[in-house]
């Protein structure tokens, strides 16, 4: 399958945000190579192109990238500060009524094949979950994590048995059309072929004071993945 290609939501002579698609990785993978990683990407249009964070190579959504040195300096010490608001929207398994619901549960990152809630040796992560939309066997989740630990939306949600769907890593399974549809014409198909999860917002200071707030548009296979639930799953 070839990787959707990045484009480019907002820039400004100082930093560019970026749309990443889903199955792109942010960084060079280890050992083999999918797709050109984000970096990469920036860095064959601006020169001095920096990468500020990082999301799964699965996860769609936005990404920002500094074109020089103060501006990354500038966009990362929010990153660190816990400054910059990210919202995240998920699709999880079962109908799940979240109310502004804060998971704070400390997640241990040192085994990266076993990343877990471990209260005693974990380091701090607060998430704060809201339910969008709840379907029959699905629900759209919005995801505002505090904190930037490893896979920690992933985590978060699984200990409050809201896994996200096609997560096969943390107990979910790929979706499949059949689950909502009762009559198939022709063969069944997965809903989606990666976990549901989208960098939706990011909302950031700007190096003049001003305060921006971008989004990114639904990738095309959870934008169809919705438009099957709202049509078979309600």
């Amino acid at each position: 399958m070839k990787p959707i290609p990045i484009s480019i939501i907002k820039e400004t002579e100082n930093w560019v945000c970026v749309h990443k698609p889903p199955f792109v990785p942010s960084m060079p993978e280890r050992g083999k190579y999918t797709a050109q990683p984000v970096i990469e990407w920036a860095q064959n249009r601006y020169e001095t192109a920096i990468l500020c964070h990082r999301i799964d190579r699965e996860t769609s959504g936005i990404m920002i990238l500094a074109k020089n040195a103060e501006a990354h300096r500038h966009i990362s010490m929010q990153f660190e500060h816990r400054q910059i608001e990210k919202t995240y929207h998920a699709i999880v398994d079962g109908p799940v009524n979240f109310e502004n619901f804060e998971v704070d549960l400390p997640i241990n990152t040192q085994d990266l094949h076993h990343i877990r809630i471990d209260k005693r040796f974990g380091k701090e992560a607060q998430t704060t979950f809201h339910t969008l939309e709840t379907f029959r066997h699905f629900s759209l989740i919005q995801c505002c994590p505090k904190t930037g630990r490893l896979h920690q939306i992933r985590v978060h949600l699984s200990s409050q048995n809201a896994k996200i769907s096609g997560d096969l890593l943390y107990g979910s399974q790929i979706p499949m059309l059949s689950k909502i549809k009762r009559k198939l014409s022709g063969d069944d198909r997965p809903l989606i072929e990666r976990f549901a999860l989208h960098a939706y917002q990011l909302k950031f200071t700007d190096l003049d004071g001003s305060i921006q707030e971008i989004q990114a548009p639904y990738a095309k296979d959870l934008e169809v993945f919705l438009k099957l639930l709202r049509k078979y799953d309600q």
